[in-house]
């Protein structure tokens, strides 16, 4: 993860980023996070679970992103993922009541093989 506009980083807090929204690099809305998982292990976090493609919040699919393909941009108060919308839309995700276990690490291995990583 890396910092836009800043030259230091600054700490934020998890709650902060939670309901943010999502853009690319060419300024394409890619939905919001829902939440931010964390390492018990580690205390870092692994993943930002986006939401993305419904209306109204209904028919969301969601996304497990690996918190180390995103950038926070502070200047505009939002996430950036630089992936294309069209490949999120094509992209593994899952059902808001049907979570993936986010601790198997075949999945893990799997999705950041999906985001490049």
């Amino acid at each position: 993860m890396t910092i836009l506009n800043k030259s230091y980083q600054p700490v934020l807090s998890a709650g902060s980023l939670v309901g943010d929204k999502v853009m690319n690099v060419n300024g394409d809305d890619l939905g919001k996070i829902e939440e931010l998982m964390f390492d018990v292990d580690t205390g870092r976090i692994e993943y930002a679970v986006l939401s993305f493609g419904g209306f109204l919040g209904l028919g969301d699919k969601y996304f497990a992103i690996p918190w180390s393909a995103m950038e926070v941009n502070l200047a505009e108060k939002c996430m950036v993922l630089n992936i294309p919308k069209e490949r999120l839309k094509n992209a593994k995700g899952f059902d808001k009541d049907n979570w993936p276990n986010m601790a198997d690490h075949t999945w893990a291995a799997e999705l950041r093989n999906q985001y490049g990583l």
